[in-house]
């Protein structure tokens, strides 16, 4: 098991279609993931901080993509 750096990384994700109701299952989703310590939904885009040691942002827009929604980073 790992633990977290205490260094968390910030990325802006922006996502397709995605209003801010939708935003709170993706959030719910990135946050499930070890490591994603917030996640922070708005209209088209979402900002999360994340522990890089545990993933990589190709991680993070592939669990969004996995909520039916097209990412990518902003």
């Amino acid at each position: 098991m790992r633990t977290m750096t205490g260094t968390a990384t910030r990325v802006l994700l922006g996502v397709r279609g995605m209003n801010k109701e939708a935003g709170v299952k993706v959030a719910a989703a990135l946050l499930a993931l070890p490591g994603v310590s917030k996640a922070t939904p708005d209209d088209g885009q979402i900002e999360v901080h994340y522990d890089p040691s545990f993933h990589t942002v190709m991680d993070l827009v592939r669990t969004v993509r996995m909520q039916g929604f097209l990412a990518g980073m902003l």
